[in-house]
């Protein structure tokens, strides 16, 4: 059996490999959180994200989740799902499927702030998103915006009294 360290090790270099790098994920932490927790710190959401990295479920997403984008980028997949990987097909709905997974380790807030990542697309998220190089990223934009939202929403669980209401026009 995989040590819990090994898992970890491995999840780190696969989103090293691909450009991921915590404080790139916790830089849309403080994006979605500090609106809500005006005193919010770098390092509470640094800590929250590496908190969020270091469940096996995270990190069983994020290895599956990369190693079907890296076969995508070989051609190793049958069709029609490389084509579907290839495309990033809209409806194709299972990247966010391995994504929630992640999300809802810390409840419905989890999942809310996951939707909005996922409809915003912040920092690097909009990268993976843009298809600008030859990696695919079809799963790792979701599971990067997956762990953004488990982390906000660790914090938004840890410091209740800190948060604000924020009210919206429009």
């Amino acid at each position: 059996m995989i040590s819990q360290e090994e898992l970890k090790t491995c999840t780190y270099n696969l989103l090293k490999e691909r450009g991921i790098t915590v404080q790139s994920i916790a830089d849309i932490v403080m994006i979605i959180q500090q609106p809500y927790i005006p005193d919010l710190t770098m390092d509470e959401c640094i800590e929250s994200v590496q908190s969020v990295l270091e469940k096996r479920e995270t990190q069983n997403a994020i290895i599956t989740g990369i190693e079907l984008d890296k076969l995508a980028e070989q051609k190793a997949l049958s069709e029609p799902l490389q084509s579907i990987m290839t495309r990033d097909e809209a409806l194709f709905g299972i990247d966010e499927i391995l994504a929630l997974s992640i999300v809802n380790l810390y409840g419905s807030i989890g999942f809310t702030n996951y939707g909005y990542i996922d409809k915003v697309k912040p920092g690097i998220i909009r990268h993976l998103d843009s298809k600008v190089d030859s990696h695919c990223n079809t799963f790792l934009d979701d599971l990067v915006g997956a762990v953004a939202a488990a982390a906000a929403g660790r914090i938004a669980h840890n410091m209740p009294n800190r948060v604000h209401h924020v009210i919206v026009e429009g």
